[in-house]
């Protein structure tokens, strides 16, 4: 229920005014049926008064502001419309019902409150149109809302790394110089959830009060950020992850663990690629040979507990093969694939290109589409791999070899068909089989 036009709030006035109109929005009225009516659903109540006209519905109304029945049309039988006395008229909405009570969006538990959401719309969109007009498209509290929040948060952080550049030049144990990307860049989408607040709650993007009684807003579930639906499309589309709300490290999207963390890759990445080369990478089978799934899972759940202090060294994990299906099983688990499905049609187009050098050229171009944590993921991720290929003698394990466990590992369709999946197989592993083998100069 929405809509209505009428005068508007100064502009500069408290954010507090949104929260008074709702406190001044007409009350509910139920204008209970004298008799009872045959077959009334069982989900209406007393305020249900059969098949009446509108004419007989704005009778009983009465013009009381905030008055309200249920009738059955007469035009449609077995079509219900709520009939509410608003601004001196009386407004007429089709009436829905799937377990709970909808005339929009917004679904209730009962009819009553339905109605003093629809009220509490109704006095703030018609007492407040233009503020409300101006507040989605120009925030007027912008000085401390979400922006400046944001700006202060990044901030705080970048005090805590020194004086870090965004790119840094580390080596690895080949002497040769590779890119850090600072984790501080990557930008990570809002996951935005409408959501039902208990008490006032203030949007964070605009400072305003966030009005009705259940679905006032949406709220990010990796950050917690509390906006307006409207304000949502202007919030800077950039997720600050709240650490309290990551709950787990496995099923966790990258780039959320990344950010939560402060850390440039996945901890179990990092810590588990480091515990294969310490002391796996000459194991013959590496990757291809499966550990017991028992003992996985119990690496999964170490993670997920303890995150980076998770224990998995050789008097706990002597079997290295444990370790390499732990990191495989964290790459199947992400929610969205490191090869992200955005980018899968672009790689496998590319692995069909039959001239290599040009293959190797559009495989670069896809490879700038990926989103930094990805990227950084990836390219670590192929470093590993083509030093467990130099180890080829002893652990049998070639470009190619890895290709075939990775690729589906690593790359998934976006669409759930096993006949996709099954076609694209050969170029899954042709792709992973390349970046191996290309890694010093793909990344």
């Amino acid at each position: 229920i929405g809509g209505g036009r009428g005068r508007s709030l100064k502009r500069g006035s408290p954010d507090s005014a949104l929260y008074q109109l709702q406190q001044e929005a007409p009350r509910p009225k139920r204008i209970i049926c004298p008799q009872e009516v045959e077959n009334r659903p069982k989900y209406y109540g007393r305020e249900f008064h059969g098949i009446i006209s509108r004419e007989k519905a704005d009778e009983l109304l009465g013009g009381v502001e905030g008055a309200y029945i249920l009738r059955e049309s007469q035009r449609q039988p077995g079509c219900y419309t709520l009939a509410l006395r608003f601004g001196n008229q009386t407004l007429n909405y089709r009436l829905f019902y799937d377990g709970k009570h909808f005339v929009g969006e917004k679904r209730f538990e009962s009819i009553h409150d339905l109605v003093t959401d629809g009220l509490i719309t109704l006095y703030i969109e018609t007492k407040a149109a233009e503020y409300i007009s101006r507040m989605t498209t120009n925030p007027i509290y912008e000085h401390i809302g979400y922006a400046t929040l944001l700006r202060e948060k990044v901030s705080r952080r970048l005090s805590r790394t020194k004086t870090e550049s965004r790119k840094a030049s580390v080596t690895c144990e080949e002497n040769t110089p590779v890119e850090k990307i600072n984790y501080l860049l990557f930008r990570k989408t809002l996951f935005q959830i409408v959501h039902t607040f208990r008490g006032p709650h203030w949007c964070e993007y605009c400072a305003n009060f966030m009005w009705g009684l259940i679905a006032q807003g949406v709220r990010c579930s990796d950050c917690g950020l509390n906006v307006h639906k409207q304000c949502s499309k202007y919030v800077p589309n950039d997720c600050q992850p709240d650490l309290k709300r990551i709950k787990r490290v496995y099923c966790c999207d990258l780039t959320t663990l990344v950010k939560a963390h402060n850390t440039q890759r996945p901890m179990v990445v990092d810590i588990c690629i480091g515990e294969i080369e310490a002391r796996g990478l000459k194991s013959e089978g590496l990757y291809r040979v499966s550990g017991f799934t028992e003992h996985i899972e119990d690496v999964k759940m170490a993670f997920d507990r303890d995150g980076d202090k998770a224990d998995i060294s050789a008097g706990i994990y002597p079997d290295i093969n444990i370790i390499a299906g732990a990191l495989k099983l964290y790459f199947r688990d992400l929610p969205i694939p490191v090869i992200t499905y955005d980018t899968y049609s672009k790689f496998i187009e590319a692995a069909k290109i039959f001239n290599p050098d040009e293959r190797l050229e559009a495989i670069h171009e896809v490879l700038m589409l990926l989103p930094a944590a990805h990227y950084e993921t990836l390219r670590y991720l192929m470093i590993h791999l083509k030093k467990v290929t130099m180890n080829e003698k002893d652990n049998f394990m070639n470009a190619e070899n890895l290709g075939i466990v990775f690729g589906p590992t690593l790359m998934r369709p976006p669409e759930d068909s096993t006949l996709a999946t099954l076609n694209d197989m050969r170029y899954q592993k042709l792709i992973v089989q390349i970046l191996i083998e290309n890694e010093d100069v793909l990344f």
